[in-house]
């Protein structure tokens, strides 16, 4: 679209918003999965290379046993100890080289998988129906692609290192216990109940906190955003005070919930540190008791406390990472829950293959408020335009954007053509060059094709004041635009669009007045041979209009031509007698 949406008249509150969905563990698990296409021999050979590279990791401990073994036994001399020395560097130059090369093959994985599905979430948001987001609340939405996608990508450093070697010293440090002597690898076994509780409890408690603390973060950016985006109606309503207090108690809410899943890893590391001392001592037992009869050595039990001594860093490592990677899973579920939106033809507003316009007894409310649009129905042939007027209230924007499909009406039916473009008084100017600006509209647009809109719409005069025309960088750091230009370039990209239905919601209202003639040319320009519909904010445009409706309380109270209303003497006579006399 050329324009943003425009603040609702009656709009509901912030507080309350449903969200978008938040996806389940096992439609997490799918999507990634399904994600991975492509990269599943890859992560094979990853795992395979870890395997390899954990087991030559085991020959340390089993090398320095033997050491052991040699001096009590009184055999080892320099040669040994040489021998020994050099066979444990070797291995754990090989094994750090292998660990490595695992870790990097991981992070880039991790990494394409990443952006495969950063990409799909945009993707998908931009395919989403605008009723969708509205009704969620755009804060959320930026959130999911913004904060959630930060904290997936930040996660990898810590989780993807602690996770590939974990996982697989693990698994092989239990083997080397086993092969070892059984009793070892059973005493061992016996303490991981405490471990799998500790991770129960953990994965019971921690996702919820982790999910609260993300949603108490869309809010305050649903705060945040709705307080920057209606700046003007705030300070011109005084409504800063409130704002204000409604952005820090949301803030404060982040904080607490901050502070809750802090509380809750310390609960783990407790809980950690009972599992790593009962551990300790259960394999001191077990070799205690296996050396008294002669059923292991001294150099057996020091390799076996070595092997767990091993273990117990990964395992606590992996039980502390948890709090990042539970964080980043609820991120991921986040996301994936935009990715996996299903909506039907029913969120979609039914498309004509005319370009006429329909609206059969057509009710909504925003929430759970009083109706905003009630019982209307409106029947607009192909290339008519025609006017919504009425005084602030009314419901002419609600009208608009129930038209356009951002908001889907609560009763009746909607028709409208499929190419349909809408332009609201809250115009956006792109970062990026004057001819990014314009292709947004028209990717196959040529140059010709930009210059003949921009001629138009009365805006080819634009190019004049650009250092680099059509190349000249607009938007935050670019070329400052006026608001008359700004509101230009947006007719001159609704153009391009070549839309079959276009709504004007008071798209030329806030350039003042000593622009609103070259203004109202450019709208001209581009309604020609279009069905329109055109919120009016002065009168004079509606007067030009094939057809105006009269709108009050959200309901149309008159309609017909511009001559035939004023000779009606009804409510837009004396809207049309009070703008004359302004003028």
């Amino acid at each position: 679209m050329s324009g943003t949406s425009a603040v609702p008249e009656t709009a509901a509150s912030d507080a309350g918003l449903p969200g978008l969905p938040v996806a389940s563990g096992r439609e997490t698990v799918r999507e990634v999965w399904r994600l991975s296409h492509g990269y599943r021999l890859r992560l094979a050979a990853t795992g395979a290379l870890g395997i390899v590279s954990t087991g030559v990791d085991l020959i340390v401990p089993g090398a320095i046993g033997f050491l052991v073994d040699r001096v009590q036994a009184g055999t080892a001399d320099l040669a040994t100890v040489l021998t020994v020395t050099v066979v444990m560097a070797l291995s754990a130059v090989l094994g750090a080289a292998g660990t490595a090369l695992t870790i990097v093959l991981a992070t880039r994985v991790y990494h394409s998988i990443l952006a495969a599905l950063r990409e799909q979430l945009v993707g998908h948001a931009m395919t989403l129906p605008q009723h969708l987001v509205e009704r969620a609340g755009t804060g959320d939405l930026i959130s999911r692609s913004s904060d959630d996608v930060t904290a997936v990508a930040d996660a990898a450093p810590a989780v993807i290192p602690v996770l590939t070697v974990t996982a697989f010293t693990i698994v092989v440090s239990l083997g080397g216990l086993a092969a070892l002597e059984w009793p070892y690898a059973a005493a061992f076994a016996v303490v991981l109940p405490v471990y799998v509780l500790a991770v129960r409890w953990y994965l019971r408690t921690g996702p919820g906190v982790y999910r609260a603390e993300r949603t108490a973060m869309s809010a305050r950016a649903q705060q945040i955003l709705e307080s920057q985006r209606g700046y003007a109606t705030v300070l011109g309503f005084g409504l800063t005070e409130q704002r204000h207090r409604a952005v820090m108690t949301d803030s404060w809410r982040v904080a607490g919930q901050s502070l809750r899943a802090r509380t809750v890893l310390s609960m783990l590391n407790a809980r950690l540190n009972l599992g790593e001392c009962l551990s300790l001592a259960a394999v001191l037992v077990v070799g205690f008791v296996l050396i008294d009869h002669n059923a292991s050595t001294v150099g057996g039990a020091t390799t076996a406390m070595l092997l767990v001594l091993r273990l117990l860093g990964p395992v606590n490592q992996l039980l502390l990472v948890i709090d990042t990677l539970q964080s980043a899973l609820a991120s991921l579920s986040r996301m994936i829950g935009v990715v996996t939106i299903p909506f039907s033809s029913s969120d979609v507003p039914s498309q004509a293959a005319s370009t006429a316009v329909q609206l059969d007894e057509v009710s909504f409310r925003y929430g759970e408020g009083p109706r905003v649009l009630d019982d209307i129905t409106l029947d607009i042939p192909s290339g008519q335009r025609v006017a919504v007027v009425g005084v602030s209230g009314a419901g002419k924007t609600t009208l608009a954007g129930v038209v356009t499909g951002t908001h889907l009406p609560e009763a009746g039916k909607v028709t409208r053509p499929s190419r349909t473009a809408m332009i609201t008084q809250e115009v956006h100017v792109f970062a990026g060059t004057l001819r990014d600006n314009l292709t947004l509209a028209a990717p196959g647009a040529t140059d010709r094709d930009l210059h003949a809109a921009l001629e138009a719409t009365g805006a080819a005069s634009i190019l004049d004041v650009l250092p680099d025309r059509l190349d000249t960088l607009l938007g935050v750091g670019g070329h400052p635009l006026t608001d008359a230009q700004a509101q230009q370039l947006a007719l001159a990209r609704l153009l391009l669009t070549d839309a079959d239905l276009v709504i004007l919601d008071e798209a030329t209202a806030d350039a003042g007045s000593t622009y609103a003639g070259q203004l109202d040319r450019a709208a001209d320009a581009v309604l020609a041979g279009r069905t329109a519909v055109v919120v009016a904010h002065r009168l004079s445009q509606a007067a030009t209009c094939d057809r105006i409706m009269v709108m009050a309380h959200g309901r149309i109270i008159e309609t017909g031509t511009h001559g035939e209303l004023v000779d009606a003497g009804g409510v837009y006579a004396g809207l049309w007698t009070a703008w004359e006399a302004a003028q």
